[in-house]
């Protein structure tokens, strides 16, 4: 992490565009991204390869961020140093970055979230304090930060680790939705939590707590669709148009509310619906229905097809340690009693692990496999 932090710093100022990746991706995977994106150059451990086919970026990018959207081809996404300052600024701002915070970076630097860490530590200083391998041993640790950056999936697994939270100011969660009990969970336990909403292409969280941060606007579409616009908008994909903006705007595949009081309520990707008897579904909703379970401690939804239903709502579940193993007519009757019936899942597959991805998000493609 130590290189792509120089790297980086490299790149922000002027210097070659960085491709950051994880060193954990397999042989296959890593060839596949190489294939898709062109780089000139391969870094790693052992040494560095120039690469036959490589292709230049447009000369304001700084940094070319791996991404796979809903379709799990491989994509990148372009980020000026403008954009990913402009980005970092506004987060220090709204958490009222004091002299002397450190960060702690633990969340891989391929994907944006853990990029951003390393752009705040580069513009407000000091240096962060490095995580290469999250593990709870790894995070208890690393010390003298007082902020960092999480997704939920690492949050629970402190959590049930009892590690200690609240030697953190803030703690930025980000990368997928946090159910309502994992963030009630996260608070009782002493951690400031503050739950972000935003994506690769707006070089990270724009909406905290669901208020934008400074110079960014959110706008619902007629059909629920969320769009963005400010000055942390990606400047185009990898290989494709040198603008993908709608008149400044970026629309989402994220549906979305106001609430009463005026935040942004993020309901799910469009994709992330399930026509199940002809009821359209939020596996995201489902999801964190099922998370508040007792004897759940991890879960993930999808929809798998089905010759009845057009579509069944199928619930992956991590068992919660201690527990009886929850049944499938159990979890049908606890989101039945806080949601329409077409909410309840059809098919319950129960797994040690949720398939992830290197960022930390759920694995959509590995998931539709689990049986």
């Amino acid at each position: 992490m130590a290189g792509v932090l120089a790297a980086l710093e490299r790149a922000l100022s002027g210097g070659p565009a960085i491709l950051p990746l994880s060193p954990q991706l397999p042989d296959a995977e890593l060839q596949r991204v190489l294939d898709a994106l062109e780089p000139h150059q391969l870094v790693t451990a052992a040494g560095d390869a120039t690469l036959p086919g490589g292709s230049s970026v447009r000369e304001d990018v700084a940094v070319v961020v791996l991404t796979s959207g809903s379709t799990g081809q491989p994509k990148g996404v372009e980020l000026t140093s403008g954009t990913l300052e402009a980005a970092a600024r506004a987060s220090l701002a709204r958490l009222g970055a004091r002299v002397g915070d450190r960060w702690l970076a633990c969340l891989p630097p391929g994907s944006v979230g853990g990029l951003q860490v390393l752009v705040r530590s580069l513009l407000a200083g000091p240096a962060p304090v490095l995580v290469p391998r999250f593990s709870l041993a790894a995070f208890e640790a690393a010390e003298g930060a007082t902020l960092t950056a999480l997704v939920p999936t690492m949050l629970g697994r402190l959590l049930d680790g009892g590690a200690d939270l609240g030697r953190f100011r803030h703690i930025l969660l980000g990368g997928a939705a946090a159910s309502e009990d994992l963030l009630a969970r996260a608070r009782l336990a002493g951690a400031a939590v503050v739950p972000t909403y935003g994506m690769t292409e707006t070089a990270g969280g724009c909406v905290y707590e669901g208020r934008p941060l400074d110079g960014v606007d959110v706008d619902l579409l007629p059909d629920g669709r969320i769009r963005l616009r400010g000055p942390m908008l990606f400047s185009g994909y990898r290989g494709g148009p040198a603008s993908v903006l709608d008149d400044g705007w970026f629309v989402t595949s994220d549906l979305g509310r106001w609430a009463a009081d005026g935040r942004l309520e993020v309901l799910g990707r469009v994709d992330d619906v399930i026509i199940t008897g002809g009821e359209n579904v939020g596996a995201g909703r489902v999801a964190d229905l099922l998370a508040a379970h007792p004897s759940v401690a991890g879960v993930a939804v999808f929809g798998r097809q089905d010759p009845e239903w057009g579509a069944r709502v199928v619930a992956v579940v991590v068992p919660a340690a201690g527990n009886t193993l929850p049944t499938l007519a159990e979890l049908r009757a606890f989101v039945t009693e806080r949601a329409p019936a077409s909410h309840a899942p059809r098919e319950l597959v129960m797994v040690d692990r949720l398939p992830l991805l290197p960022s930390g998000k759920i694995d959509r493609n590995a998931l539709a496999e689990v049986r």
